[in-house]
């Protein structure tokens, strides 16, 4: 044995670390609950913009907008406009900069749409929102009964208070869109233009005032317009209806958050042609219904409200006219989102 290491024991022995590390992987997470909170103004190619402060400091102009990445930990999280959230690294908002995503808070209302009533996967359109402003046209394009029943369906069932707003009144008049839901309950608001061709919005102004609301549309219908009269220096682009289809084409690709000049907060999303419903439990989709909710009371236990329903007292409560002149159709719509989402 060569005597340099006849001196050395089995004690002596040291194993060669592992290359995967010689300590275990803590679970422990960093503490960020002293982080600055913002909000959620914009989300585009995994970059989120985000409004540094607290409401009041946005409305005087005294924000700094940080763009973001989100922290490994929120890789499974959707993070949508409206959302609260906790940043660190640079919150200077100076070019160049890049800070990190680390906490959402918690939401109070979560504003949400399926591709079609029977797919399970969801997609979060905007959190935090209190009041949702279905956007429709009188005419070009024609209003989309069931989009509006399906929207205001929504949010009722995330919490959200809803409200109609009707653009192009100088195309057709606001009689079948009034018919039509003013027994809702629903506040159903005119947006026309002036003699000099400006929008008319005093009062949504009025409506959407103090409040973060969430427009929400087809593609065509005047959001965009709407949304630069609400806010001055928008610079939503504007466009026109496919002659050929009668449907409106996409001009706003993506969600953006902008403060009110007079104070809260109003997000314009991109147009939409469908808004399944795969999230919401049928028994909520009645209280979007409201003029047809007392008849319930006279139905049998368990009653499903569909056509063939045995006993389903709505039959006889639309044909009293107790629904109003659109009683057969509102009831024909609820019908058909129940059965939609039964299968």
């Amino acid at each position: 044995m060569d005597s340099r290491y006849s001196d050395y024991t089995e004690d002596d022995y040291r194993p060669r670390p592992s290359r995967r590390g010689s300590r275990p992987r803590t679970k422990r997470r960093p503490d960020h609950s002293d982080a600055p909170i913002g909000m959620v103004v914009g989300v585009d190619r995994g970059r989120y913009r985000v409004e540094m402060g607290e409401p009041a400091e946005a409305a005087a102009g005294e924000r700094a907008i940080v763009t973001c990445v989100r922290a490994s930990a929120l890789r499974r999280t959707a993070i949508v406009p409206g959302d609260r959230v906790r940043v660190i690294g640079d919150t200077s908002g100076g070019e160049g900069t890049l800070a990190r995503l680390v906490e959402v808070l918690e939401r109070t209302t979560v504003l949400r749409r399926s591709a079609d009533d029977t797919d399970p996967s969801e997609r979060v359109i905007v959190a935090n929102a209190d009041q949702l402003v279905v956007v429709t046209a009188t005419a070009d394009p024609e209003p989309s009964w069931g989009l509006i029943d399906r929207a205001l369906t929504a949010a009722i069932d995330a919490g959200i208070t809803p409200l109609l707003a009707v653009t192009k009144l100088d195309l057709a008049p606001l009689d079948d869109i009034a018919d039509r839901f003013s027994a809702t309950g629903v506040e159903i608001i005119p947006c026309g233009f002036d003699d000099t061709g400006a929008p008319r919005v005093s009062a949504l102004s009025s409506a959407v005032a103090g409040r973060l609301s969430v427009l929400v549309g087809p593609s065509g219908v005047g959001k965009s317009t709407l949304m630069n009269a609400l806010v001055p220096d928008a610079a939503r682009a504007i466009g026109s209806v496919n002659e050929t289809t009668g449907q409106g084409r996409h001009t706003s690709s993506s969600a953006v958050c902008l403060p009110l000049p007079g104070g809260g907060w109003i997000i314009d999303t991109p147009g939409v042609r469908s808004f399944g419903l795969a999230h919401v439990d049928p028994q909520n989709v009645l209280a979007a219904f409201a003029e047809l909710v007392p008849a319930t009371a006279d139905c049998p236990r368990g009653c499903r409200h569909l056509a063939d329903s045995p006993g389903c007292a709505l039959d006889g409560w639309v044909a009293s006219g107790r629904a109003g002149d659109s009683g057969p159709a509102r009831l024909a719509s609820l019908r058909r989102l129940l059965s939609n989402l039964a299968s």
